[in-house]
């Protein structure tokens, strides 16, 4: 045991970073696994060093890692899985956690998906919001069909990204044409754990708006801001949530096409711009270049799609009208 410790010891005085990579799917120890050691710099992403797991899981990487943040980035069946190293934290005997990758989308896994709807009288502005909880220790990943699938109304723009967060740091994808007509597709794996992906487009200005979604349950919710009301076949008022006096509505069916009366912006003026000198989004320090995210998802989204979506549920749990 002195000996062990001995050797760690001295590992981590000459700078290497050390630990097991384990398949959280078996439970079993993962050989083969490329490890990175990155660190976001002013120009971009800087390897550090990489290793391979061995046949007993453990990986050695003999880089020391400079003053402030560093990555590991371990990539698995296809999958690049990545984990913080913050500054002053131990880099020896580090857990490195990885999962098994399938196509079929496991029976654990829930969407709920939110369309935020705000008219004005030059647009129509549309955020559509999906929260995704994988309670599998499988991570889904179809790089052919995409792991996120979505109808889209036509005059959308053709070049489309959604900002994904599944890490605390947003990161974009684009959003492609799927093999149905109208039908969209986002490529990103969703791993155990939650993942939230926002859209933004505006649309001309209009006093209806129609749509499909692939899934029926759980409910689609339509939400506008206090001063716009829907009307609609087979449409249901939930009420208006407290905090930021929105109105929530949910509909029966896979598609849906509503009237619009009001105008109005659950963000205000005030989020129209970022404050001078400040950069929305999420620090550079990610597998892939992080989201330029409109700060009007940034930082008001985060916030109040997250209640409505609370707030709705409740509303409908207890059946207000």
């Amino acid at each position: 045991m002195r000996f062990l410790l001995a050797l760690l010891a001295a590992a981590s005085a000459f700078g290497a970073v050390t630990g097991v990579t384990t398949n959280a799917t078996t439970g079993k120890p993962q050989a083969g696994v490329s490890i990175d050691l990155v660190q976001p710099g002013a120009n971009g992403m800087q390897a550090l060093g990489n290793a391979k797991s061995a046949a007993d899981g453990t990986f050695t990487i003999d880089a020391s890692i400079p003053p402030g943040p560093a990555l590991l980035r371990s990539t698995y069946a296809g999958v690049t899985y990545t984990q913080a190293i913050p500054p002053g934290t131990p880099t020896t005997g580090l857990t490195v956690n990885v999962f098994e990758a399938s196509a079929v989308p496991p029976t654990d896994m829930t969407t709920q998906h939110l369309i935020l709807i705000e008219p004005s009288a030059t647009t129509l502005h549309i955020s559509e919001t999906f929260f995704t909880k994988n309670n599998s220790n499988i991570t889904y990943f179809d790089a052919t069909n995409g792991t996120l699938k979505l109808y889209l109304p036509q005059g959308v723009p053709a070049d489309l990204k959604i900002s994904i967060d599944s890490t605390g740091v947003p990161i974009q994808r684009p959003v492609q044409k799927g093999r149905q007509n109208g039908q969209y597709k986002v490529d990103y794996p969703l791993k155990p754990g939650e993942t939230r992906f926002d859209l933004e487009y505006s649309l001309p200005a209009s006093d209806t708006f129609s749509s499909r979604v692939l899934a029926e349950t759980p409910a689609t919710k339509l939400v506008t801001p206090g001063s716009v009301t829907l009307s609609g076949d087979a449409l249901t008022d939930l009420g208006q949530e407290q905090q930021t006096q929105a109105r929530v509505y949910t509909f029966k069916g896979n598609s849906f096409k509503v009237k619009i009366l009001g105008v109005g912006s659950i963000r205000g003026p005030e989020a129209v711009a970022p404050p001078p000198g400040e950069e929305s989004g999420a620090p550079k320090c990610c597998e892939e270049a992080p989201a330029r995210v409109n700060t009007q998802m940034a930082w008001v989204l985060g916030l109040s799609l997250t209640i409505l979506l609370l707030g709705g549920t409740l509303l409908f749990r207890r059946g207000t009208v």
